[in-house]
This record gives structure tokens, sequence and C-alpha cells, in this order.
């Protein structure tokens, strides 16, 4: 085994002189003992930081400076069915560049970057690890569209990171529904009314469910609902960008 490990470090040695690893973003070549399939400093200087004061429910963001951690109206008002939301920035700059490369034009080699993003993000959270990963499903019909869930392929990486198993299969969506770009939050919410449903009865599962953005939040609103009436303990959300 040492000399296949010896022959492959060696092999990739070769391909990073002939072909050296680059920025995913920006093509720039990565610097020394940079891994593959990462930033460069320039664009990882880029991503949006999370914000000082946020709800500590949503996570959506306040307009101060001043750090707080107070509950946010929407929150008081109707407590959503997820404890908690772990978001890797705002949804802006190079965060929303990356993310809308990796959604609608096929970059899927950024998954693994974002990935590990969201699992730091997650780990950055506190408190016990949920046991397994969810998805947040496309419909069949966008499904063939698109050519693959970007959610599913975030939710992998995010799994692998963390060492939880996957449930890819566990909900899924039954109703195809117009896109919740350009819809107002109660029209998000009456759109997505009865689109998710779970394949099989489960109970006492503490769950991570994972989307790239979150913007009112009505999408993980209903799959959390549908989640924990279905026998979850608790629902945690992890998106990449926080509108």
């Amino acid at each position: 085994m040492g000399v296949w490990r010896h022959a492959w470090r060696e092999l990739r040695a070769c391909c990073d002189l002939l072909l050296p690893p680059a920025c995913l973003l920006c093509g720039e070549r990565l610097p020394a003992g940079t891994p593959a399939m990462e930033f460069c400093p320039t664009c990882r200087s880029g991503l949006p930081q999370p914000a000082v004061a946020r709800c500590p429910v949503c996570a959506v963001a306040y307009r101060t400076l001043i750090p707080a951690s107070h509950h946010c109206e929407a929150c008081l008002r109707q407590p959503p069915p997820f404890v908690k939301v772990h978001a890797v920035g705002p949804y802006a700059g190079t965060l929303q560049d990356a993310v809308q490369r990796f959604k609608y034009h096929g970059q899927l080699p950024l998954e693994r970057p974002l990935g590990t993003m969201l699992a730091e993000a997650v780990l950055a959270g506190g408190g016990s690890l949920p046991e397994l990963v969810i998805p947040v499903p496309l419909h069949q019909s966008r499904l063939r569209e698109r050519g693959y869930n970007q959610a599913l392929q975030l939710s992998r990486q995010v799994g692998s990171a963390l060492g939880i198993p996957v449930a890819p299969a566990l909900l899924h969506r039954v109703k195809a529904t117009a896109a919740q770009q350009g819809l107002d939050a109660v029209a998000r919410k009456s759109n997505l009314k009865g689109a998710f449903a779970v394949t099989r009865p489960f109970t006492g599962r503490r769950l991570l469910l994972v989307d790239d953005v979150m913007t009112t939040g009505a999408t993980v609103r209903e799959c959390a609902s549908v989640l924990c009436k279905a026998g979850a303990v608790s629902v945690e959300v992890a998106v990449l960008g926080r509108a």
C-alpha cells in the first residue's frame, strides 16, 4: 500500500505541475499548498461574513451594527417549525456569484468548497449535530430540466464533512410549483402548500435540512413542518446564502 500511495502522490505532483490547480471562480492559479477545487485568497476575501446582529432562529440580518440576538418579529409572531438556521453569509457578492454559477450554470465542482463552507457554518453553530441530512427536493420536472438537485449535491458534501448520513429519498416534492422568485411572502407560502411529503414514517430523529438560499423562508418552513409532523424531534436548516 505504501508503494501505491507514493506513486499516487508523485502522479498528483506531476499533474499539478502540468495543470496547476486554479480558482473555481476567477481561474487564477492557486497558491502552492492550496487544495484543488478551491477558491483563491482574493475570492475567499470577497465572501460576505454573517451579520453581527441577526435573529438566532431564522438568521435574518438586522439593520444595525450593534450585536444583537433577540428574535425577529416574524419568528415571534409565528414561530417556525425549525429550531435554527445556519447560514454561510448574506446572499451577496462572491457568495451569490458562486451559488448562481453552481445552481444555474452547471458548475458542479463548486459543490465541494460550498459544501465545506456550509459544514463549517453548522459546526460554528454549536450544539449536538443532527442525525440525518435531508436535502430540499426538486420536483421531477424541474430535476429533468436542470439535470441535478443542487441541495442534494450540497447535502452529500455536508454529510461527508460532518460524518452524518444523507437521506435523499425521505422527503420528496409531490407537486410542481411556480418558481418562487418574484412572489411575495404570502404568495410563496400559498404556492408551496401541499408540495412536499415524506416517503416513509419515522420518529425521534434530529434532522438537518439543506438548501442553497433562504429568502422569505417559505420553502424551509413548509419542508420542516412536514418533517415534524412525520415524527422529527427537531429540524435545523443549513443554507449558503441568507437573503
